[in-house]
């Protein structure tokens, strides 16, 4: 795993990137935001399925319409059983 790791690191640090916030692959839709979900998500430490649901809810005008927002419910759902034992109806 290290070296696949380590391989693709060296791949992409090679591209015209130097900051990897300025490159987004498979369109835009973060990348017009002042401050990209993922920075946010990184500087506050959001867990893994808050996260997702920051994702999706930022991105579903400009990427994937009412899926995304399908996502989002969807990661909610899963949060609410796994923290709390609530099943969603």
């Amino acid at each position: 795993m290290e070296k696949i790791l380590s391989l693709l690191i060296k791949e992409y640090s090679m591209e015209k990137y130097s900051n990897p916030l300025e490159k987004q692959i498979g369109g835009f839709h973060y990348s017009t935001y002042e401050i990209q979900p993922i920075e946010f998500i990184h500087k506050n430490e959001v867990p893994f399925i808050e996260a997702n649901v920051i994702k999706y809810v930022m991105r579903h005008r400009s990427k994937n319409g009412v899926q995304d927002i399908d996502k989002a419910i969807h990661y909610l759902q899963l949060l609410k059983q796994l923290e709390y034992g609530e099943h969603s109806s």
